[in-house]
């Protein structure tokens, strides 16, 4: 029996995806804090939460989205339609230009408006790292996967012989 080549599977270090985990578990809770604690209106506050919740919701779909099409893009296959790119792109830049347009315009403290403003920009790079590094895991073992199926077929074809 001839060995194949030997493939290597590259995965994040746990110290890296904990590092992950821990980042994007840190910037929620300091977007919960700010939030939580936000003076003012009720309805300001609420406009405030939907839109941290549109920003991270979209910064996920725009990491598959990105991801999707460079993958398509190297295998020569064909991707979504233009049109579902406008809309994931639309989606999170008026997700952000909206959340930011209204924490600029609420009448809040200016050291305030700074820590949710950062806050909010640390959970969508958060965000962004944390569904790269799902999205790796994922790839990684599903050619985990294909390999060992191939293995086991060459096994069985082996021991036929």
């Amino acid at each position: 029996m001839q060995a194949g080549p030997k493939v290597l599977i590259q995965r994040d270090s746990k110290a890296w995806t904990m590092q992950v985990w821990i980042s994007f578990a840190l910037s929620v809770f300091l977007c919960a804090v700010g939030l939580a604690y936000l003076p003012g209106a009720d309805l300001s506050r609420a406009f405030m939460v939907m839109g941290y919740f549109f920003c991270l919701s979209a910064a996920f779909v725009l990491a598959k989205y990105v991801r999707d099409s460079e993958k398509s893009r190297l295998e020569g296959r064909a991707n979504d339609s233009p049109m579902f790119g406008f809309v994931v792109w639309g989606g999170f830049l008026a997700a952000m230009v909206l959340t930011g347009w209204g924490l600029v315009r609420m009448e809040l403290n200016e050291t305030y408006k700074a820590f949710l403003g950062v806050s909010w920009l640390y959970l969508i790079t958060c965000t962004f790292t944390l569904a790269k590094t799902l999205r790796d895991r994922h790839e990684a073992d599903l050619m985990e996967a294909r390999l060992q199926g191939r293995q086991s077929s060459m096994s069985a074809n082996a021991a036929e012989e």
